[in-house]
């Protein structure tokens, strides 16, 4: 099926002042639609074009670069505009997902600390998450536009460290986006509804 840019499931200007309206326009309206663009025209040459998303990244992975970077950013960004919410982040984890955060993850500090850690230590650009593999949460990162979904597991958490996602806000302060991300911004729900996805 055809790569197509979601809507933002909010105004522009609904995460300042942790995301501003600038950084969104930029983010959603170029890179994502880029990714789009592009992806759509690799999927086809490598006859995908009918294939759904997931399989794109998963048959790409490995095999055909140009496809599946911008096939797996396209999964990846989808995701990520809906992690984040006006008024979101903090301790206020749903209780499943609070249950799952403590036994898997040590906790809600434990995991703020080792998330925003590895999301400040890939080096370059890439993502920090957290993911369900074989029932378990876990924290991992990735480089570029890799993701858990080819390495077996569900992300239900992510966080973009490409520099476009928090250049014009924070400059270099890469951790003061981290902080600001996952203290400000994290849809909860979304998490929630990833996770018992996943089947967890």
């Amino acid at each position: 099926m055809a790569f197509t840019l979601p809507e933002l499931p909010y105004a522009y200007d609904a995460l300042q002042p942790y995301m501003s309206k600038e950084t969104l326009e930029y983010h959603h309206d170029k890179h994502h639609q880029a990714y789009v663009d592009m992806g759509n025209k690799l999927a086809a040459d490598a006859g995908l074009g009918d294939a759904s998303l997931e399989e794109v990244v998963k048959q790409s992975f490995g095999k055909n670069q140009p496809l599946f970077n911008n096939a797996g950013q396209h999964y990846n960004h989808i995701h990520f505009w809906n992690w984040m919410k006006p008024n979101g982040g903090g301790k206020s984890l749903p209780g499943k997902l609070q249950t799952a955060f403590d036994s898997d993850l040590g906790g809600y500090d434990k995991f703020r600390n080792d998330f925003i850690e590895a999301g400040k230590t890939q080096f370059g650009s890439g993502w920090a998450w957290v993911a369900v593999k074989d029932g378990k949460l876990q924290i991992v990162k990735t480089p570029n536009g890799e993701n858990p979904l080819v390495h077996g597991a569900t992300p239900i958490l992510g966080v973009d460290v490409w520099e476009h996602s928090y250049y014009i806000d924070y400059r270099n302060a890469r951790p003061k986006y981290l902080e600001a991300f996952v203290d400000n911004l994290i849809n909860w729900d979304y998490v929630l509804e990833r996770y018992e996805a996943a089947g967890a």
